[in-house]
C-alpha cells in the first residue's frame, strides 16, 4: 500500500488463507477508490463515480469478473451516488412492489423465487435500490435473473442441477426470468410492503408481527447495503431517508420455519397480509 491509499474497508469474511476477501481503498487523497478482492479482481471508481474500470488475473475469466460487477460492484456505485439500497430482493404484487430485506443467507432470493414460480414478476435480487419521487417511494428494477445456492435449488425444482451455475468455479445456480414461467418486472414499481426476514423458528412459524417504529428503523438501518463505505453525511442524508420510509410503508417482520419445506406457508402468509393493505388511488 502506498502513502497516497488509505484502507477504508475491510471485508468481514475471508478466504481460505485467512486474508479478508474484499478490502477498500480511498486514493489521493480520496480521487479514486480502489476495490480489491482476495482472488487479484480489482475495480477502480473516480471521485465522481461516472467511470469505472476493472482488472483481473489471467486465472480469471471475463465472467468471474462480470460476476462481481452485476452484483456488489454496481450495489457500492449506487450507494455511492446517493441512492438508497437495501440489502433485499423485491417482487411485484400488481402494480406495487413487495420487498423482502435480510442479511446473507436469510432467504431472500429463495422468497422472491418461490413468488417468481407462481408468476409474481421480480425487480431485483440482493440489492432494492429505492428512489423517492412525489413523497413516493419507487424501487427500480435490476438484473433478469434470481441467485440461488443448489439447496434452495432442490427444493424448489427437485435437483440442485436443475439450474445452470452463474461460472463453472462458483456454487451458485442463476435463474433466468423469463424462463421455466418465470418474469422479470421492468417497471419501476411504487414500493408496497417491506418483510424483514427474521430468525427461522418452530410452530407456530411462519408467522408475522408488527414492530415499533423505532426497531424498523434500527433493522433498516443495519440492512442497507454496503453501508460501512458511507461517509458521515452518506450517514446521516440516508438516515433521514429511512425514517420517511418507516412512517409511510408498511413494514412487518417475518419468521420462516425452521423447516425450509414449508416455504408455501410462508408465501401464503405474505400474500394474505399484503391483501388486506389499503393503498391510495391514482
Amino acid at each position: 500500500m502506498s502513502a497516497e491509499e488509505e484502507l477504508v474497508y475491510v471485508g468481514s469474511s475471508s478466504d481460505e488463507t485467512g486474508e479478508p476477501g474484499l478490502r477498500v481503498w480511498r486514493v489521493a487523497k480520496g480521487a479514486f477508490l480502489r476495490i480489491a478482492y482476495s482472488d487479484g479482481t480489482q475495480f477502480w471508481l473516480d471521485r465522481k463515480r461516472e467511470t469505472l474500470w476493472a482488472v483481473w488475473p489471467g486465472t480469471l475469466s471475463l465472467e468471474d469478473t462480470a460476476s462481481y460487477l452485476l452484483g456488489p460492484i454496481l450495489g457500492l456505485l449506487l450507494r455511492l451516488r446517493g441512492l438508497t439500497c437495501l440489502h433485499a430482493s423485491a417482487v411485484a404484487f400488481k402494480d406495487r412492489s413487495v420487498v423482502f430485506v435480510g442479511s446473507e443467507g436469510a432467504g431472500k432470493s429463495t422468497i422472491a423465487a418461490a413468488f417468481a414460480r407462481k408468476g409474481y414478476g421480480v425487480l431485483s435480487d440482493d440489492i432494492a435500490a429505492l428512489v423517492e419521487r412525489e413523497d413516493t417511494f419507487y424501487v427500480m428494477p435490476a438484473y433478469p435473473h434470481l441467485s440461488l445456492w443448489p439447496h434452495s435449488v432442490k427444493m424448489l425444482y427437485g435437483s440442485s442441477e436443475a439450474l445452470p451455475r452463474f461460472i463453472p468455479n462458483w456454487d451458485k445456480r442463476r435463474l433466468v426470468l423469463g424462463n421455466q414461467g418465470t418474469r422479470f418486472e421492468s417497471r419501476p414499481l411504487p414500493l408496497g410492503a417491506i418483510y424483514l426476514l427474521g430468525e427461522r423458528r418452530p410452530d407456530p412459524a411462519p408467522y408475522l408481527e408488527r414492530m415499533r417504529p423505532q426497531s424498523v428503523l434500527l433493522s433498516l438501518v443495519a440492512d442497507t447495503y454496503a453501508n460501512k463505505i458511507l461517509d458521515r453525511e452518506m450517514r446521516a442524508s440516508e438516515f433521514a431517508v429511512l425514517g420517511r420510509l418507516v412512517t409511510t410503508i408498511p413494514i412487518r417482520q417475518v419468521h420462516p420455519h425452521k423447516d425450509p419445506n414449508r416455504l408455501e406457508e410462508l408465501c401464503k402468509i405474505i400474500r394474505e397480509d399484503f391483501a388486506k393493505l389499503k393503498f391510495p388511488t391514482a
